[in-house]
């Protein structure tokens, strides 16, 4: 009989990712203040709902729930921003760095051409999609300080 103890350290690495604490973030991005209230700004989600359909849709579609037009033919399934477990782990910060870095080995894209304001209106609007209009605000005040 194999030892467990091999399989639970394996798997470690795993459960950290899944959790996406900020922590795991590279530093640069662990360091970035969070603009509380442009996240719980409805102007702001606005903005950021205007940049998704204009951006992100084709792959995440217009509802952000992964059946874009352009979903069928990518190597890597859109994600789901509206499923509940991702809203839940997904921190401002940690939207923000997979907007500005993309997702290595997906078709997730880098979107370092937007500007941080347009970076975190995007990141509010996409809070916002799985629990309404406070998720947003909701997310940033969880924020430690």
């Amino acid at each position: 009989m194999r030892p467990l103890l091999p399989l639970a350290l394996l798997a470690l690495p795993l459960l950290a990712a899944c959790s996406r604490p900020d922590d795991a973030l590279p530093a640069a991005y662990r360091a970035i203040d969070v603009p509380r209230e442009r996240l719980a700004d409805p102007a702001a989600r606005l903005r950021g709902r205007e940049l998704f359909q204009e951006t992100c849709a084709l792959c995440h579609g217009p509802r952000g729930d992964g059946h874009g037009p352009r979903a069928g033919s990518l190597g890597t399934p859109p994600t789901d921003l509206t499923r509940a477990s991702w809203q839940r782990s997904a921190s401002p910060r940690f939207v923000y760095w997979r907007v500005r870095e993309g997702v290595p080995g997906t078709d997730m894209p880098s979107w370092k051409a937007f500007d941080p304001d347009a970076t975190w209106d995007l990141v509010a609007y996409v809070l916002s999609l799985g629990g309404g209009e406070d998720r947003a605000a909701g997310a940033a005040s969880k924020l430690p300080g």
